[in-house]
Formats: C-alpha cells, structure tokens, sequence
C-alpha cells in the first residue's frame, strides 16, 4: 500500500517508545528503535497502543507525515458526523479549521481536502500498527499468556474500529447498496514494506473481515488481564465490552439486527444509566458511569483550538464558540416533553445578542422573543453567570449547553467520549424493532425513557412504525452532539431538508450545499472521496476507483 504507512507506524513506535522502561532506553536510542525491539514483549507492544490512544485525539502531524494542525484526530472526527448530517446547527459563519465548509458539503467531496486525506491515513496508521501487533503476537513467538491475550484483544478491536470508519464514510451504506458488489476499502495485513494490500475490496469483504476479527478480539479479552477501573484513563483502554459495542454497531449497519441486539446488551452490562445530574455535568470526563471507552485528554498535551469542546461546547473561549452558538433542530427540541430532563440543555429563550446572526434577529430590537430590553439583558447575564461562558460570548436561541468544560470561559481540554451504555440501549431497540418484536422493543427503551422522563410510557409505542420514529428521536436528543448523525442517515437512507417542518433554525444562505441533500440511497455526496493522493501512489488504486 502506499508508502506513508510504513513512516506512520515508525512514528507511532518512536513516540510510544519513548515511555519505555529506563533500561530500554539506555541500550536503544530512540531514533534507532527497530520493529523487532518495538515489538519483542507483551510490555513493549502495550507502548505501541498507548501510542494509538494517545493518536486517537493528537494533532495529524505529530503522527502523520504531511498531516495538519487543524485537525486533531477524533477531536474533529466525533462532531464530524453531527456536523456534516445537520444535528448541531451553526448560528453564524465562522470558518474556523474549514468547519463550516463541512456544514457546506464542500469538504468530504473533494479528493484534495484535508478531511478526505487525512481521516483516511488516520484509521489506516491505526491499521498497520494493529497489524504489526498481530502479525507478531500470532507469530508463535511469544508465550500466549493473559498479557498478550489483552494486547491481541485490544489489537484486534482497533482493526475493526478503524475498518468501520473506513468502510462507512469512503463506501456506500450496506443497507442501501449491494454490498456483495459495491467497492469498498483495501484490505491490509502487513505491518512493513511493502505494505502490500488488496484493490478495494467490496463492502461485504470488509464486513467478514471486521465480524472475524471482533469475535477474534472477544475470544481473547475472555482469558485476558481486566482492564483496570476507577480511573479516566483506563477507559482509554480497550475492553470486552468495548469490543461487544463494536459488534453491536458492525451489526447494526449491517442490518444482522440479532447479533447487534445481543451484542448491546452485553456491552452495557457495567455501566449503569446515569442519574440526572450526572448526564446534566457536561460530558466532559470519562469517569462518567455509562462511559464504555473514551479519550482521557492529557492535559499537556491539549490541542487547545483544535479539540472537540472548541468545535461543539458553548463555553469553551474561542473565536469560533463565542461568535457562533451552536443549537439543536428546534424540530426535535419541540418533540421533547417537558417532563424530559434532557430538555433543560436546550436553552430556547436564550437572547439573541449576535447582530451577525444567519436569521438576522440578533440584538435586542430584532430578536422577536424580546420587547423589553431589561429583560432581555437580564436573560443574558444569568445564563453567562449560569454556565460560565466570558462576556464576550453570543447566546442564541435553542443554544445547547449538554457539552460544558470542567473549567468553562478558557481553552482547558476536555475527555472525548465515544462509547456509552445509552446508545446500547438503543441499538437493542432498533434492533428489535426492525425485527418487529414490539414488546422486546419496548422493554430495551423502557429503562432510557424512563431513567430520562418522569412521565415516560413506552407503550403508546406500539407498532414498528411508531417504534422507528420514537427511536430515531431518542438518538437525536440522547446522543445528540455525540457523532452519531451522519451514519443514522446512511442507514435509515435519510436525507437533510433544514427547511421542512417549520424549519431547523439553519440558515440557507449560511448552509449552501448542507441545506438539503437527497437521501444516500441515491446520492453518492454522502460517500467520502478517497484521497488523490492514496490514487496517485497506490499501485492498487487508480481513476476509476474513485467514488
């Protein structure tokens, strides 16, 4: 495959090795560390997925030759697939890191943009370091004990969770195409030069590869060291359950509504639901009870205006928060009851004080929700004084404030989340439902619904129809800013109109492109484009693979 992976995996080594006992270090420079020292124990190859953790929210350039500081790994790529599909709404243009050409659709459909590169060359690093720890922990010459099952459990689940980005951002959706024929991604399963792979296989092909390698994973976290508990960063590393979450979503895209069921529920089975105040303290830490895995952000090595909170939360200080609130679709805000906590993170009587707002109500005097200009200030000082953000913040109407910083107002990083026991739940409901089993529906949503609504009753839910629409609400407010957007759309084959049924409170003019978009099955924009550069250098690709 294209030589970039060879200097991406060393990189990864150099930089895990580093952390190396001090004995290692003294006999191995860290410039000359070979693949065989890298890895030649369990202990070492550990080094290597501290690496890949750590890569998981670093900027592209300290592991990517030719990568960028305006993206920061999943920093960018979680609110991605919120961004892109239309759930978090900008209030104002602010172009900060090309983020609003992602709400724009300029972005994923050019071969030369930095999301189309570098997403790409980001999960295929994740790829051949994974590889090099298989190909070596398999080889037969290390002792199989508990240690290295937990590396090779881990190792694997890696390999799958990059494939799963790959093959549903830069490959048409499985229920919505022909998988058996559709392109999908190359295979790879070398670790070294060559770094020879496969033409783009077809989507299925991916498929049997990434339900291989989870079962793989979960076969040997079963007789594996535990990851370790109490701590944020532990839920960096990779688990069991993690691995279980994983096969729940490989299934569920896949449509084998079964096996995501079961899968989600022994995901979920130790993190309970979080109470009210808990899912109202800001997403802001791992150490949340329903976090599965997550990023736990070392503070040294912030990415200051390059991190997720700078692209979603309210309060975090940056040009490009203060400027532009972002807000829920006040479609889905008006489907929450009121008896739902989770209405509260929605302010809709929020004053528009941006005279440069997109629907061109902002400042007192054009914001229609305000005659009294006391009232109007007032309202404002009281949620600057609430949630922490600096005077010189916007508010808007609909502004969210799920996302909140542990310390509001600054530039402090924040942990990234990206496996809760909630969203469990909810693939064990649309699961179900899809199976039309109304009753193993509602009892997989009753726990949510009622954990988040004191009035909650599931059983006025009571056909697939009705089942599916309440679903796709509950993902919207619960995992709302979260990421999930972009692939919900792909496989419910929906498309974005932020004009229709009153309107999301976006703006046409501010939108362009991402105002409305037809639904996947017959619109190939939603399918990412593949790097120019990965067609120009790799001898397996070439024109006509491109999407």
């Amino acid at each position: 495959m294209l030589s970039k992976i060879k200097f991406m995996l060393f990189v990864i080594l150099a930089v895990t090795i580093t952390s190396c006992d001090e004995d290692f270090l003294e006999t191995k420079p860290t410039d000359a560390i070979s693949a065989n020292d890298a890895l030649a124990t369990a202990e070492n190859m550990a080094l290597i997925l501290n690496g890949l953790h750590r890569g998981l929210y670093a900027q592209s350039q300290t592991i990517l030759p030719g990568g960028d500081s305006n993206r920061a790994g999943n920093h960018y790529w979680i609110p991605l697939g919120d961004n892109i599909a239309g759930g978090v709404i900008h209030t104002a243009s602010s172009n900060n890191l090309g983020w609003q050409d992602e709400t724009r659709w300029t972005s994923h459909t050019q071969e030369t943009s930095l999301t189309s590169e570098l997403l790409w060359y980001h999960r295929y690093n994740i790829i051949a370091s994974s590889n090099a720890i298989i190909n070596k922990a398999t080889d037969g010459s290390l002792v199989e004990d508990d240690r290295l099952r937990e590396i090779l459990g881990q190792a694997y689940t890696y390999r799958v969770y990059a494939y799963l980005s790959l093959i549903q951002h830069y490959a048409k959706g499985y229920l919505i195409g022909n998988p058996t024929s559709d392109p999908g991604v190359p295979l790879l399963f070398s670790s070294e030069a060559p770094f020879t792979s496969a033409p783009r296989s077809t989507v299925e092909e991916i498929y049997n590869q990434m339900e291989l390698d989870i079962d793989a994973a979960i076969g040997y976290f079963e007789n594996a060291t535990a990851r370790p508990t109490g701590t944020a960063d532990a839920k960096s590393q990779l688990n069991i359950d993690v691995a279980y979450g994983l096969k729940a979503r490989v299934a569920l895209s896949k449509g084998d509504w079964q096996t995501a069921a079961d899968a989600a529920v022994m995901a979920r089975q130790n993190y309970p639901l979080m109470d009210e105040a808990d899912w109202k303290s800001g997403f802001n830490t791992t150490l949340l009870p329903e976090v599965i895995w997550g990023s736990n952000v070392i503070t040294t090595e912030t990415t200051f205006f390059r991190s997720y909170f700078y692209l979603i939360c309210n309060t975090f200080n940056g040009s490009h928060n203060r400027n532009s609130p972002k807000i829920v679709d006040r479609r889905l805000y008006d489907q929450i009851p009121d008896t739902d906590y989770r209405k509260d993170v929605f302010l809709a009587d929020a004053p528009n004080t941006n005279s440069s707002a997109s629907n061109g109500q902002g400042g007192f005097g054009n914001d229609p929700n305000y005659d009294n200009e006391d009232e109007f200030n007032a309202k404002r000082l009281e949620y600057q004084e609430q949630y922490g953000w600096t005077s010189a913040h916007n508010e808007h109407p609909y502004m969210q404030v799920k996302f909140l910083q542990k310390n509001p107002g600054t530039t402090d990083p924040d942990d990234i989340i990206y496996m809760r026991s909630a969203e469990m739940y909810l693939i064990e409901a649309e699961a179900m439902a899809m199976m039309n089993d109304i009753p193993g529906a509602q009892a997989a949503l009753e726990p949510l619904g009622t954990a988040r609504d004191s009035n909650y009753d599931v059983s006025i839910y009571n056909t697939q129809e009705s089942l599916m629409e309440h679903i796709k609400f509950q993902r919207g407010v619960e995992l709302y800013g979260e990421g999930f957007l972009y692939t919900d759309k792909i496989r419910w084959d929906e498309g974005i109109d932020h004009a229709a049924d009153g309107g999301s409170g976006a703006s046409q003019v501010l939108y362009q492109n991402g105002f409305q978009q037809d639904r996947p099955s017959v619109n190939d924009d939603w399918i990412f484009k593949i790097p120019q550069k990965e067609i120009d250098a790799n001898p397996n690709l070439g024109p006509g693979d491109q999407n």
